[in-house]
């Protein structure tokens, strides 16, 4: 890496307004996925630091939350140009702990800041509402207030926009936070800590905690004084975090596992079909939560649009996430690229065929070629499991009926896509498909305006959007009597 704000490249944690190392000195090792080399070190925090950035959050509550609105929102609008302005190497942190391709990683880093921007102007839009009385002597009133202490269970695979996206609607409602970023990416958060720093955030009031996951998650989780936990994560690591929360009965938001369908129609436009497909299912080398991960297409256009999808995706460009022209980076670790292996194996020995790639790539490591495979059927691996990776499963069906029930035959609910140019058809399957968000003829549906969560086991509440700020409110009810 060559950062231009070297600054940036931190290897202690933000508690308290202080940066500080580890109480036992101890380090983690924050490794490239593309070769495996040792990039810095970080704290190895535990049970204690995490209680010492809980107390700091907590001491620094009343006053934060005492601040105007507007000042607030000043503070926000400060980090959200020190990120765009600090946007390069922020890319480069997130390409080099992460894998990412560095138009990619760029991409998050304005993607992240859209989320600390928007919540900056939704800051001063948390009205409450008068309710006209039953009685003519009371006067009933709701007002909005912040939850309180907040914790952040953050990914790997955005390691930028996933803090963005929590703590920007939690300092903008008056809440105080806690971080624990993934252990693979700590480094593009604690380089938002040192952008936060600067500006001008009261120490306590932003705290970065690496380490140790499960005592540092415990903690978050045990603390009585943490109010709200929000997490972005596998279904399983959710079910632990919300069972270790009950005993507090804290608030959650869980952003969870998917298993999302791309159903393409006959009717469809196969030209924007594959390129829906190619941005739906390659972003990030297939590692993002809303990626696709089966590809349902009608009969009468299965072979073109296989085709048409597996010359595309042997076109993408492999290698290091910093190399000109990459498309495709590494997996983020061994066991990532052991799954994807898996699940292509099982699908061959059932019967499914490959139209290219279906192996590791000849660079080695954590690389795997992109691939497409045809004639697969809902009793392999790659139909309910998550494969988050670079493979494009493609399933036959003959109608409008069978798609959506194979769509939602998955305890999963997250994202869903589909392609066709019926208008009627669009808002049928658009509104049967059992997904918290839907692409119709798009396979591009992030943003910062838009609410962004699933349901069934893919979660509990809602990112960005003005509903995203609700998440950090309690909602109290005032009733006068005026006589």
């Amino acid at each position: 890496m060559n950062l231009q704000n070297s600054e940036l490249l931190r290897s202690t944690n933000l508690i308290d307004g202080k940066w500080v190392a580890a109480d036992s000195g101890q380090t983690l090792t924050v490794v490239d996925p593309a070769n495996g080399q040792r990039i810095a070190e970080v704290p190895r925090c535990g049970a204690a630091e995490t209680q010492r950035a809980i107390a700091a959050a907590n001491a620094a509550l009343p006053a934060w939350r005492a601040l105007t609105a507007r000042r607030r929102a000043q503070l926000l609008q400060n980090w959200n140009q020190l990120i765009l302005d600090n946007a390069d190497d922020l890319a480069q942190l997130i390409t080099a702990e992460g894998g990412k391709p560095l138009a990619e990683a760029k991409g998050e880093a304005i993607y992240g800041a859209s989320f600390v921007e928007w919540f900056a102007e939704e800051a001063k839009r948390t009205y409450g509402e008068s309710i006209p009385s039953p009685a003519s002597n009371t006067r009933l009133l709701v007002v909005k207030q912040p939850i309180g202490v907040c914790a952040a269970i953050t990914p790997w695979n955005f390691p930028l926009a996933m803090i963005t996206r929590k703590v920007a609607p939690a300092l903008a409602a008056g809440c105080t936070v806690v971080v624990k970023p993934a252990e693979s990416t700590p480094l593009t958060a604690l380089a938002l800590a040192v952008l936060a720093e600067k500006a001008g955030f009261p120490a306590g009031v932003f705290n970065v905690v690496t380490g140790n996951p499960a005592e540092i998650g415990g903690e978050l989780c045990a603390s009585p004084i943490v109010r709200k936990l929000s997490f972005t994560g596998s279904t399983a690591v959710g079910r632990l975090l919300m069972a270790q929360c009950a005993p507090t009965i804290k608030k959650l938001s869980l952003e969870l596992g998917g298993n999302a369908p791309f159903i393409v129609f006959d009717d469809a436009d196969i030209d924007a079909a594959v390129d829906g497909a190619i941005a739906a299912k390659y972003r990030n080398t297939g590692q993002t939560c809303v990626c696709a991960n089966r590809f349902l297409v009608q009969s009468g256009i299965y072979e073109e649009f296989a085709a048409r999808l597996a010359a595309r995706s042997a076109e993408l460009k492999v290698g290091p996430g910093s190399e000109a022209g990459v498309a495709q980076g590494p997996l983020i670790n061994a066991a990532g690229l052991a799954k994807v292996e898996a699940h292509v194996a099982d699908a061959l020995a059932k019967g499914a065929r490959v139209l290219c790639g279906g192996a590791r790539h000849a660079r080695g490591g954590n690389f795997f070629q992109p691939t497409v495979l045809a004639d697969v059927t809902t009793d392999m691996q790659v139909a309910r499991e998550e494969t988050f990776g670079p493979l494009a499963p493609l399933f036959r069906f003959e109608t409008e009926a069978q798609a959506v029930a194979m769509a939602n035959d998955t305890e999963f609910g997250l994202a869903a896509y589909f392609f066709t140019r019926d208008i009627g058809r669009s808002w049928r399957v658009g509104e049967a498909l059992e997904y918290g968000m839907v692409g119709v003829n798009t396979g591009m549906i992030s943003n910062e305006v838009a609410p962004f969560g699933g349901i069934k086991q893919s979660g509990i509440g809602r990112e960005g959007s003005k509903y995203g700020i609700e998440e950090y409110l309690e909602v109290k009810y005032l009733c006068f009597d005026v006589r």
